[in-house]
C-alpha cells in the first residue's frame, strides 16, 4: 500500500538512462572534471562531456552501483548518465531513491553484469508528492552520507600516517641517528639485521574436522585468513572446543604473530597480525612466536614495514595456489634495535592503529545508520516530518 502523501510509478516514468561516452584512458587529458566508470572516479580530463551536475548508475562490470556527481563530469561507456533535464525529481533525492531501489538485483547473469535499460525502467519506485518532504529525507540521508565520507577521509589520513611512521621509524629511528645499507635496505646504524629463526619459535595450525559440530561449540579463538583484515586480533568468527584443539589445530600463545603462508590472498598481498589473546588457527597460516629479545609488538610491526621484501617471496605451488615457502618465512630478516627503541615504536604505531581502528568503527556505526534510515525513510516506516532534526542540519 502507498503511504498517505506519496505516489507509486516506474522509474521509466520520472528519469531517462543516457549512454556514457567512450573516454578511454590515452584520449584524457588530466584536468578539472571527474570521469566516472561503473564503480566511481577512474581518472579526469580537461573538459566536461555533461556541463552540469548528474547521477551516474553502472551499466557495465560493477552495474547497477550509483553516484552522484555535484559538478560537471564524464561518464564513460559503461555508464549511464542522468543530467537534471532527465528527470522531475531533484538530483540528491533521486540519488537516495536509486540506492534504495538496489538496481542490482536486475543484473543479467551471463558474462560480465550488465544493468538492461528497459528493464531498469520498469523498476516500480514509490516517493513523497510533497517537494519538502523530498528535500528534507535528502537532507537527512546527506547528512549521514557526508559523515560517512568523512571517516573515509579519516581512514585513508590515519593508513597513509602509519605507512609513513613506519618508513621513517625504521629508516632513521627514534632519534634520526645515522643510516646504514644491508640486504632488507637502509636501517638505522645502530640495528643489528636477523632472521626470524633467531629470535622467534614457529608453530603450524591445522582444521578440526568439520563433520563433528561439537568441535565448534567452544571459547577458543580459531583464526583463518579470512579473519586477517586487521592488524591485531582479540577475537573471531569462528571458535573451537578444547577437544577439536587436540583433534587438529595447534594453540598459539597471546603476542604471536600470525602470517598466511598459502592461499590466493598472497597473490596481491601477505596478511600480518598480532594475536592479543591466546588462538588457534587453520593450516594456511604460521605462528610466529616471538623469543626474549624481540617485543610482540614491534615484531608486528618491522613484518608490515618490510612486508614488501616478504610479499616478493611469494610463489605458486605445483596446484596453482600461492605460497609462502616456511624456509622463506623463518630465513626472513629484520631490524632489531634494543628493546626499549622497540617498546617506543611500537607504542607510537599502536597509537596510529588504535585512532584509525576508531574510526573504522565509527564508519561501521554510521553505515548501519544510513542503510536503516534509507530503507525506513525511503519506506515511510519513518516520516521524516517526525524527526526532531534541527534545519539547518539537513539542508
Amino acid at each position: 500500500m502507498t503511504p498517505d502523501g506519496w505516489t507509486e510509478t516506474e522509474l521509466g516514468k520520472i528519469l531517462s538512462l543516457n549512454y556514457g561516452w567512450s573516454l578511454p584512458e590515452k584520449k584524457r587529458v588530466t584536468g578539472d572534471f571527474a570521469v566516472y566508470g561503473s564503480n566511481g572516479i577512474v581518472g579526469s580530463h580537461n573538459e566536461a562531456l555533461v556541463p552540469t551536475a548528474g547521477l551516474i548508475v553502472g551499466r557495465k562490470g560493477s552495474a547497477g552501483h550509483v553516484h552522484l556527481a555535484r559538478k560537471p563530469f564524464c561518464p564513460i561507456d559503461t555508464t549511464f548518465f542522468i543530467a537534471p533535464s532527465d528527470t522531475e525529481l531533484d538530483l540528491e533525492f533521486l540519488y537516495f531513491l536509486l540506492l534504495h531501489t538496489d538496481l542490482k538485483r536486475i543484473l543479467g547473469d551471463v558474462g560480465v553484469p550488465g544493468l538492461n535499460r528497459e528493464m531498469a525502467y520498469k523498476e516500480r519506485v514509490a516517493f513523497p508528492t510533497d517537494w519538502d518532504e523530498k528535500r528534507k529525507i535528502a537532507g537527512v540521508l546527506g547528512v549521514v552520507q557526508r559523515a560517512i565520507e568523512q571517516q573515509d577521509r579519516l581512514l585513508q589520513l590515519t593508513a597513509e600516517l602509519k605507512t609513513t611512521l613506519l618508513h621513517q621509524l625504521f629508516t632513521h629511528g627514534l632519534s634520526g641517528e645515522p643510516q646504514k645499507q644491508t640486504e632488507i635496505g637502509l636501517v638505522p646504524e645502530s640495528w643489528e639485521v636477523v632472521p626470524l629463526q633467531d629470535i622467534c619459535t614457529f608453530l603450524s595450525g591445522g582444521t578440526p574436522s568439520k563433520q563433528k559440530p561439537e568441535f565448534w561449540a567452544g571459547s577458543i579463538p580459531w583464526v583463518s585468513p579470512k579473519d586477517m583484515k586487521k592488524p591485531r586480533l582479540s577475537d573471531v568468527v569462528d571458535h573451537i572446543s578444547d577437544v577439536a584443539l587436540e583433534d587438529g589445530s595447534s594453540l598459539a600463545p597471546a603476542g604471536s604473530v600470525f602470517v598466511v603462508i598459502r592461499g590466493m590472498i598472497l597473490a596481491k598481498d601477505v596478511p600480518i597480525a598480532l594475536a592479543e589473546v591466546p588462538m588457534a588457527f587453520n593450516q594456511d597460516m604460521k605462528a610466529i612466536i616471538p623469543g626474549s629479545r624481540v617485543v610482540p609488538s614491534f615484531l608486528l610491526c618491522a613484518m608490515v614495514a618490510f612486508k614488501q621484501n616478504l610479499f616478493q617471496k611469494v610463489g605458486r605451488s605445483a596446484h596453482g595456489t600461492m605460497t609462502l615457502m616456511s624456509s622463506e618465512l623463518t630465513q626472513f630478516s629484520i631490524p632489531l634495535p634494543d628493546r626499549q627503541t622497540q617498546e617506543e615504536i611500537a607504542t607510537a604505531i599502536t597509537i596510529v592503529e588504535q585512532k584509525h581502528e576508531q574510526h573504522r568503527r565509527k564508519h561501521a556505526a554510521l553505515s548501519d545508520l544510513f542503510r536503516t534510515l534509507l530503507h525506513q525513510l525511503m519506506t515511510a516506516q519513518i516520516r521524516v516530518h517526525d524527526l526532531d532534526l534541527p534545519e539547518q542540519q539537513i539542508v
